[in-house]
């Protein structure tokens, strides 16, 4: 009689386990399932998506990052290429679709390799010898951006617009975009150009059309006066802002005050009112004459102030009061004691002005500014929102090329320019690394091959034209998806930040190496209400 083995089970019933092959190919289904789904958004001629919640709320937009947050994406490797877009979002504000895609096209190029029997870590190896040296390439493939060549920005700033909803208005948009990132732009000790982004307050209102969009040289600050007879219009306003309340103070700990005679309680109350009417007549004497304090305002501290004439505006948030701090020169006061002529800031005009039903405050015509404020307006809901997420774009594409000070050709120019030289450069290499870097070029070529079927244009044809102008020395030349042809992107003003495509490859190829070298999906069991290991309809996992 023969022992048999018993199985040992080493993780809980109703654990889901996938290795091998088998685990590498879901993951790469999952990671080209997402990539799909915002490919056909890329270029000029790319479509939108519509998305609607549970709520029932709808978004429509074209914008890689924003599609892919606003789908509900369960399954783990597609959520690590949605960590693609955000990455790319944060660093750049641009190029999240050509990232997620490019991410997708190396593993569809690896999957290739993997049945071909090439093992994935000479994949890996390979892809990221090939990233490496893209980077390199790429120093070699760019242009020089000049912080005073206009005509350069304004052409990064419609490039990144080229293909939203708002292309119509963009040769306005692209000028805003421009002036505001030259305006809060800074230099630091090492004389190296930087743009915070944050500086830039992009505020959105229904009502109007986008071309009634505009520059704010200060700040719009979605708050109103506090008391009707405040003045609607301060020139010249000695603005104070204020990091305290205007309000008797309550006691830290339970306190209780006897009163035996009524004269005591009104002199308790002519004390408290007191106090109120000091507090304006401070903020009145520093001569300041616009308030905007993070906290509140006692009704009668209002009537003081609005009989002064000093316009007041409470529960400011903490970010607008730091940007009208850097627009207007200000400084933020804690203690009211303390406050000073030299502690207030500037400002030509401080105004309220009603926007689609709501008042805003406006606060222009500073001086210097280092913080300003975009005002979009758009007809309705889901155009100023799209035309929120284009400006940004522009505003991230042109804060890139002078952060950097490097720009290349857009138009898929750029990716086969550094498929032709990543092909070449595989010649080089010896072993099967070399078959992972050719497989890389290919990825690459995924670019302009979108753009060209996003437009109606039959792919080979363009890639084979295209092709062909590169292999004659033209490594600006790039696809025109109006015409068809292949034509010089940097003289047709098609031109990208470098920052776009070295974080593109960058995150593209960490996340596709990532997703390669897991060969064993391990997912937990989880409870039903019932307390049972399984969850409904899940088959038993391979568990020992």
């Amino acid at each position: 009689m023969t022992n048999q083995v018993q199985p040992i089970f080493i993780l809980p019933e109703g654990t889901l386990r996938n290795t091998g092959k088998s685990a590498q190919k879901a993951n790469i289904a999952a990671a080209k399932a997402v990539a799909e789904t915002v490919r056909t958004t890329l270029g000029p001629k790319g479509m939108d998506k519509m998305l609607v919640d549970s709520m029932g709320d709808v978004v429509i937009s074209n914008d890689g990052v924003t599609i892919l947050d606003e789908m509900e994406i369960e399954h783990p490797a597609a959520k690590m290429m949605v960590e693609i877009a955000k990455v790319q979002e944060d660093e750049v504000g641009d190029g999240t679709t050509t990232a997620v895609v490019l991410a997708g096209e190396l593993l569809k190029q690896a999957e290739f390799l993997i049945d071909k029997d090439v093992h994935p870590a000479v994949i890996a190896k390979g892809y990221k010898m090939a990233a490496e040296k893209a980077q390199l390439l790429l120093q070699g493939i760019c242009r020089k951006v000049d912080v005073k060549d206009r005509t350069t920005l304004l052409n990064i700033a419609r490039t990144a617009m080229t293909g939203k909803n708002v292309e119509l208005a963009r040769e306005k948009l692209a000028e805003i975009a421009v002036d505001a990132v030259l305006k809060v732009l800074e230099t630091n000790s090492s004389n190296i150009l930087s743009v915070d982004s944050d500086n830039i307050k992009i505020e959105k209102k229904e009502g109007g059309g986008i071309d009634d969009s505009e520059l704010i040289n200060g700040i719009v600050i979605d708050k109103e006066k506090v008391h009707s007879d405040m003045p609607k219009i301060t020139r010249d306003a000695k603005i104070a802002l204020l990091d305290c309340a205007l309000e008797i103070k309550e006691t830290e700990t339970d306190a209780k005050i006897q009163v035996d005679d009524p004269r005591q309680l009104q002199a308790f109350l002519d004390a408290e009112q007191k106090m109120l009417k000091d507090m304006a007549e401070k903020i009145s004497a520093s001569g300041a004459n616009v308030i905007f304090t993070q906290k509140g305002i006692d009704d009668l501290v209002q009537h003081y102030l609005a009989k002064k004439g000093i316009y007041a505006a409470r529960r400011v948030k903490k970010s607008d009061i730091e940007a009208l701090a850097k627009a207007t020169g200000a400084k933020i006061i804690a203690n009211l004691d303390d406050i000073k002529q030299t502690d207030l800031g500037f400002a030509g005009l401080v105004e309220e002005r009603k926007l689609h039903k709501e008042s805003m405050t406006f606060v222009q015509h500073c001086k210097n500014p280092k913080a300003v404020s975009i005002l979009l307006r758009g007809g309705t809901e889901h155009v100023v929102a799209e035309a929120e997420r284009a400006m940004t774009d522009a505003v991230g594409d042109v804060s890139a090329a002078i952060s950097v000070g490097k720009c290349v050709a857009g138009g898929g120019a750029c990716e086969v320019e550094l498929a032709k030289l990543l092909r070449a450069y595989a010649e080089t290499l010896s072993g099967r690394e070399q078959l992972a870097v050719q497989a890389f070029a290919e990825a690459l070529d995924i670019i302009p091959r979108t753009l060209a079927e996003n437009a109606g244009i039959d792919p080979i044809d363009a890639m084979t034209e295209l092709k062909a102008k590169h292999d004659q020395g033209e490594i600006y030349a790039g696809l025109d998806v109006f015409t068809g042809k292949a034509v010089d992107m940097a003289v047709k003003g098609i031109i990208e930040p470098l920052k776009i495509k070295t974080q593109a490859i960058q995150s593209a190829s960490e996340t596709a190496i990532m997703l390669l070298r897991i060969d064993d999906v391990i997912s937990a069991a989880k409870l039903d209400k019932s307390g049972a290991g399984r969850m409904p309809n899940m088959p038993p996992g391979d568990d020992y």
